[in-house]
């Protein structure tokens, strides 16, 4: 009992790292059009985002139940399968940070336990029909409904206002970013910090210390909550930069537009349980804002680099986690073993993002081709 004690608690660490670093990592998603626009200085914008997340982990559990019962059969899962997926997941949301791009935070996470969980119970442990109905399907569709959604509301937004004093328009949206913007960050926490719940009810499941087919205990949403609160407050910068001021030019009615078109795209599919990635939403919406506008220029080589982040990262994150996986399950040694090396190559990620830091007093500046 003390041993399965022991990788409990490991695992549920791990997974409220991963919650930290996918909040840094999805600031942008709530952020990056009001911090652009300045409707909203950027360390206000992050801590606005930050307490509005931990308020949504509290607003629904569907997106968990997903996790917790749904992509994995819980039956076959064991605690040094999750922490393996979880350390994919980490190891691709820091490789992403440090390189600026937007990626899926949620579809590293799914990668990741696919991964480890083919490796250590066998495909028959992956239900790939939820993960293609629950996952795959909204991947697809979320950002180009979120785009055109955006792109109508861009459109009947200048059409509207094309007699109105630019200033009085700047100053009216400017407000309703504030608005929009905190609709987003509610809405992220409704579904991300879930994942996090999601994962270490999965944990508890597995190792017998709740039924299956059990809801998050609320020490699970409050601590989910908490941590994705944090890594949101300490914002993402270097991607908040990408999203604001990478994809096309960002005027305050195209801000709202896509705020209001995210919020609505992300609460739906959260009521509806579909782990969906904020991310690829946020940024179809902005790239529906550059086309919504005319004469806005929309950069379409950022858009292909984070497209192919988002092809990327769930077989990146599941080989990672299959490549864990396969050392973590000999026993505690091999998860120890694992660790270390996870903890070293996190650290030598971070340390190469601080060679040439991007912070609130620059974030604004238009990010250099890569």
């Amino acid at each position: 009992m003390e041993h399965v004690t022991f990788l409990v608690a490991v695992v549920i660490i791990t997974a409220l790292a991963f919650d930290f670093t996918n909040g840094f990592h999805d600031t942008a998603n709530a952020m990056a059009t009001s911090i652009a626009t300045g409707a909203l200085r950027p360390k206000v914008a992050v801590a606005i985002s930050g307490v509005l997340n931990v308020v949504g982990a509290f607003l629904s559990v569907e997106v968990a139940r997903t996790i917790s019962g749904g992509i994995v059969d819980d039956t076959l899962v064991t605690p040094p399968m999750i922490f393996a997926g979880l350390i994919g997941a980490i190891l691709w949301n820091l490789l992403t940070w440090l390189l600026g791009l937007p990626s899926s935070s949620s579809h590293a996470l799914f990668g990741g336990l696919i991964g480890a969980v083919w490796v250590g119970a066998g495909i028959q442990g992956v239900n790939f029909g939820t993960v293609v109905q629950k996952i795959l399907i909204p991947a697809v569709a979320s950002p180009l409904i979120a785009g055109f959604v955006a792109m109508t509301a861009t459109f009947l937004a200048y059409s509207l206002t094309a007699r109105s004093r630019h200033e009085s328009v700047t100053g009216t949206f400017r407000f309703g970013q504030i608005v929009s913007a905190s609709l987003v960050s509610l809405a992220h926490g409704t579904n991300d910090a879930q994942k996090t719940m999601g994962v270490i009810t999965l944990t508890l499941i597995s190792s017998g210390a709740l039924a299956s087919g059990s809801n998050p205990p609320l020490w699970v949403i409050a601590a989910a909550g908490l941590a994705i609160g944090l890594g949101t407050y300490l914002g993402g910068w270097r991607i908040i930069r990408t999203m604001g001021k990478g994809l096309t030019e960002i005027e305050s009615p195209q801000g709202f537009a896509a705020e209001a078109s995210a919020t609505t795209v992300i609460l739906a599919s959260s009521h509806l349980g579909f782990a969906l990635s904020t991310t690829q939403v946020v940024s179809g919406a902005i790239l529906g804002t550059g086309l919504g506008r005319r004469l806005a220029k929309v950069r379409w080589s950022v858009a292909g680099r984070m497209a192919l982040a988002w092809l990327l990262t769930l077989p990146a994150a599941a080989a990672v986690g299959a490549v864990v996986a396969a050392v973590a399950t000999t026993g505690t040694l091999g998860v120890a073993v694992t660790a270390l090396v996870a903890i070293a190559a996190a650290g030598g990620l971070y340390a190469a993002g601080r060679r040439e830091p991007v912070h609130a007093g620059n974030v604004n500046d238009v990010p250099a081709p890569v």
